[in-house]
């Protein structure tokens, strides 16, 4: 809901720079700015549940041989962003220099690596999708050589990266077990 002025704010406000939302006759800027906070906001989610991981070597545990680590997710994640932002517009988001099975390698001994890998790929998306304006919105964009919009694109990303956001979070906190402390409101204990 969004209010008049006087009243308290809508949440997007501060990240659009509008005072009334309502008013506004781009909606792709709007959009733009939309999917961009709740990036961030995975991006942060991500980093609380792996900075509680405080063994370099438990970001390298999984469940069983199916499953990947926090270390895999964030290479998996760090590649695809690479792969899928660098020159976006103009060439194919599957780059031909991309080793994604390397991706799925647990060669990531240090946190401080790991965050320096994370980094590297959400610089690059996060830059570029600041670079995007309305009008490219409807823009055609190829990705494995399938045409989508980059609008398509930005979906497929948020809800690919949502997943893996998730199971990073989800691995991090049978890593930690009772010394995990949620990212959201805590549920309420019985006594």
């Amino acid at each position: 809901m969004y209010y008049r002025s006087g009243k308290p704010k809508h949440p997007y406000t501060e990240v659009i720079g509008l005072e009334n939302p309502t008013n506004v006759q781009d909606l792709g800027s709007v959009y733009l700015a939309s999917a961009t906070a709740k990036f961030k906001e995975l991006k942060q989610s991500a980093e609380k549940a792996i900075a509680q991981v405080q063994d370099d070597v438990k970001l390298n545990w999984a469940p069983n041989e199916e499953s990947n680590s926090i270390a895999i997710i964030v290479k998996h994640l760090s590649g695809n962003m690479i792969s899928r932002w660098t020159d976006f517009l103009t060439t194919d988001g599957e780059k031909p220099g991309r080793d994604r099975d390397e991706e799925f390698e647990g060669t990531i001994e240090s946190k401080d690596d790991l965050l320096s890998i994370w980094n590297q790929g959400w610089d690059v998306f996060l830059q570029t999708l600041s670079d995007l304006k309305s009008d490219d919105l409807l823009r055609t964009v190829y990705i494995r050589q399938q045409p989508h919009s980059v609008l398509e694109s930005i979906e497929r990303q948020m809800s690919h990266y949502s997943s893996h956001v998730g199971q990073i979070i989800y691995v991090a906190k049978m890593i930690q077990g009772d010394d995990w402390h949620t990212l959201t409101i805590p549920r309420k204990k019985k006594s």
